[in-house]
């Protein structure tokens, strides 16, 4: 699943500036249900990665059976983290 195909399935635009309060919330709550809902492994990482990045994601050990799923979110959550402190500077 490509981001830009997240962004539009799921809140209509790829561009989240324009998206309005209303529509945001709707959008996390509607890739909420989905990603309890996906059996797709490569998916559901894709759905939680976005759903992270807008603040918005379950805990890992919810999310994630797999002890592999887990330390490859954990290392997503670092690359942001270190790309943000990055921007920062």
């Amino acid at each position: 699943m490509e981001f830009d195909d997240q962004m539009r399935r799921f809140f209509g635009t790829d561009d989240l500036g324009a998206v309005s309060p209303a529509v945001m919330a709707s959008g996390i709550e509607r890739m909420q249900v989905e990603f309890g809902l996906e059996a797709d492994k490569g998916r559901r990482f894709a759905m939680w990665s976005l759903l992270y990045m807008l603040g918005s994601a379950p805990d890992l050990d919810v999310a994630f059976k797999d002890e592999r799923d887990r330390d490859a979110a954990r290392t997503f959550m670092d690359l942001l983290d270190q790309a943000n402190d990055t921007a920062a500077v």
